[in-house]
């Protein structure tokens, strides 16, 4: 009857052994739950985020997309006195950034942009203001644990032209 318990207890001990062992393992599957964007009032692309399955150690990702952009050039009076005075530009935009997991999960948020107008300027008098920005290709990359999601195109009008 003793060797039977001690035998029983030792079983335990090992599968207690197997099971601690077994458990952060099986924790760690990284996983975007969401991604979302939008377009802040800077003109910047912002990628909200939720990715769960992590460990505890900082987590590295990069957020890049295809960005275009429209700048125009307008008068005192509000006006675009020229079709001339509009230039569209495109460019690739990305940001880097690092977070902190909290139990397992980061929920942040990465800005990324707006295009650059590059060396388009405007005559003396004028202004140059943008006019819309979009954003496709939108991709974000958990870099520490090699995981990226697509995320939705996104766009917005500043005024019109």
């Amino acid at each position: 009857m003793r060797r039977r318990l001690l035998a029983t207890i030792a079983a335990l001990g090992i599968v207690g052994a197997l099971v601690a062992t077994a458990t952060p393992a099986l924790a760690q599957a990284p996983k975007f739950h969401r991604a979302d964007s939008s377009v802040a009032d800077d003109a910047a692309l912002v990628v909200t985020f939720d990715e769960r399955g992590l460990g505890n150690e900082d987590i590295d990702y990069v957020l890049s997309a295809d960005g275009e952009a429209t700048y125009a050039c307008f008068n005192r009076g509000g006006k675009n006195p020229s079709a001339t005075n509009k230039r569209t530009v495109s460019q690739e935009v990305s940001q880097e950034a690092t977070f902190e997991p909290r139990n397992g999960r980061v929920q942040a948020s990465i800005e990324a942009g707006p295009p650059s107008p590059g060396d388009f300027r405007c005559p003396s008098g004028q202004r140059m203001e943008l006019i819309d920005v979009s954003y496709t290709n939108v991709v974000l990359t958990d870099t520490t644990n090699d995981v990226s999601t697509s995320v939705e195109d996104a766009s917005r009008t500043f005024r019109d032209a």
